[in-house]
């Protein structure tokens, strides 16, 4: 194989690397880009293509993720990952590892480590790479990289997102859900949200918030029924569809453009929290985005007309 079949080979996997250090859609196929650069540029032809490249994409992510700390530390609001509706890398040996790692929840908890323990953390846990690979791709020894594994696990545990494990069941549960948004139906939204069900959304500043983070299975049931059937008065559709491998949909305007979009966790028959992803900025790589602040204003209006 030449460099360019041996890069787009691995491409996938060099993409789902840089997606889970970075939860940003753009930036790792910005860091996948820079590793071909770099491929491109070496002159002598590495023992393993996959090594090295793992390894580049790696540090090359490590640099952008660093100086995206600072722009979430600013972020307006809460900031969630960039969603990712199909994962480009696939191994049925890993697949349970693949689908919990990429979740919203699971890139959340990542948040909390630093640039390395991320590192480290996706390259053992999510894709078993060897301690000696992830030692030449994050520049530390094999012993620093255990304790940066003891340590990222440690975090991660406190707080790692279970899901259902049936997929079967999660997409009726979410099936029943989106017929009650529709509805406008409290009780039967009620009937599917955990009692401590969280909603939160991801705006940036950039459009009109769906709402701060609101808590509770009456107040969240409250608060979606009074919304959506709006949305559907003025042509909004939900699209299900799994977002971040957890069942979820994407809401397009009347001009079939993406409004936003929806991801739900799942556990023990209820769903435990709700993400919407508003932020033009953040939903662009999934196609053409609506004037999201015209559709709010025909939301007001429909509102207005029904009281």
């Amino acid at each position: 194989m030449d460099k360019v079949e041996e890069f787009e080979e691995l491409r996938p996997l060099l993409f789902s690397i840089a997606y889970r250090i970075l939860g940003s859609v753009s930036e790792a196929e910005d860091a996948v880009q820079e590793t071909w650069l770099r491929f491109d540029r070496s002159t002598t032809a590495p023992t393993s293509a996959k090594a090295f490249l793992s390894a580049t994409v790696t540090r090359v992510s490590i640099d952008v993720l660093r100086s995206a700390r600072v722009r979430r530390e600013e972020y307006v609001g809460s900031w969630l990952p960039e969603p990712l509706l199909n994962d480009p890398y696939q191994d049925p040996e890993r697949s349970a590892e693949l689908a919990d790692s990429v979740s919203m929840a699971a890139l959340l908890l990542l948040e909390r480590l630093s640039p390395l323990e991320r590192s480290v953390f996706v390259l053992r846990e999510v894709f078993a790479f060897g301690f000696d690979e992830i030692a030449k791709a994050v520049g530390r020894s094999e012993a620093a990289c255990r304790q940066l594994l003891v340590r990222a696990r440690r975090h991660m545990e406190a707080g790692r997102p279970r899901f259902e494990a049936d997929r079967q069941e999660r997409q009726e549960l979410a099936a029943r859900f989106f017929d009650a948004l529709r509805d406008g139906d409290v009780g039967a939204l009620r009937g599917v949200l955990a009692a401590d069900v969280q909603l939160v959304g991801d705006s940036g500043g950039k459009a009109p918030q769906l709402a701060r983070a609101v808590s509770g299975a009456d107040n969240v049931a409250r608060l979606l029924a009074s919304v959506f059937p709006l949305m559907a008065r003025i042509d909004v559709t939900c699209e299900p569809h799994e977002v971040n491998g957890q069942p979820g949909a994407i809401f397009r305007a009347r001009d079939g453009k993406i409004l936003h979009i929806l991801a739900l966790d799942v556990l023990d028959g209820r769903i435990q929290a709700i993400r919407a992803v508003i932020n033009p900025d953040k939903l662009g790589h999934l196609g053409p985005v609506t004037d999201v602040w015209a559709v709010d204003r025909e939301v007001r209006q429909a509102r207005r007309r029904s009281h």
